[in-house]
């Protein structure tokens, strides 16, 4: 183990690193104070892409709206593609994970597709900015190939509620008359164009919102007799 020596009380560097004790706390501390830096311009910027529109936020409104100079920006991130970047992947990762989780847990089709749902209205609050960006900015954003991940990432959604779908049917619970593919697409669009009218503060939270869309999903509207 190396060790830190005194010589006439004063901390002399380490023989490895050059450093002393308290030039690498200084260190920590620097690099903490610009991670939770970088971590509120991109709050910042999510907030204007969710209210403007992610093509016609500019970097001079992100840094007017943290009140820095635009080319203070720039010691955080490279462009404005980078933050929006690191919203979506954010946003990708999580639901990625949820969803997989929900495949792991098992059980019927409806339990599955059930959770599958609610995981998809729990990401309407902590990730409104990556979900307005997709409804609004997806064609803009997938001609780059730093966005190629996009349709990578839907392409892998769309295989686990349709192999759910399919299996419901298989099985009798789903009706054999019905497109999964299509099925699926109109389950996801209707679910995420919320994020446009849903009020957290409303009369429904986004988990009481899941189960009347669960319950309308699945037994429809008409009285059953």
């Amino acid at each position: 183990m190396t060790t830190t020596r005194k010589d006439n009380g004063r901390p002399r560097a380490d023989a490895r690193t050059g450093t002393s004790g308290g030039a690498r706390r200084r260190a920590k501390g620097s690099s903490t104070l610009a991670s939770e830096r970088r971590e509120h311009l991109v709050k910042l910027a999510a907030e204007l892409f969710a209210e403007k529109g992610y093509q016609a936020t500019t970097v001079r409104n992100i840094a007017d709206e943290a009140g820095i100079l635009s080319g203070s920006l720039y010691h955080h991130f490279d462009s404005k593609e980078s933050i929006v970047d690191e919203i979506l992947t954010s946003f990708f990762d999580e639901l990625a994970a949820a969803n997989q989780a929900a495949l792991a847990e098992g059980g019927e089709p409806r339990e599955v597709l059930s959770e599958l749902v609610r995981i998809c209205f729990g990401t309407l609050v902590p990730h409104r900015a990556a979900i307005m960006v997709l409804q609004n900015d997806w064609n803009y954003l997938k001609q780059f190939d730093r966005f190629d991940y996009l349709n990578k990432a839907e392409a892998e959604t769309e295989r686990l509620w349709v192999g759910q779908i399919k299996r419901g049917q298989e099985s009798g619970l789903f009706r054999e008359d019905i497109d999964p593919k299509l099925t699926y697409r109109m389950i996801r669009d209707t679910i995420w164009v919320t994020v446009r009218w849903f009020q957290p503060e409303g009369r429904l939270d986004a988990d009481g919102l899941a189960d009347h869309y669960i319950k309308v999903l699945f037994d429809g509207i008409s009285q059953h007799r």
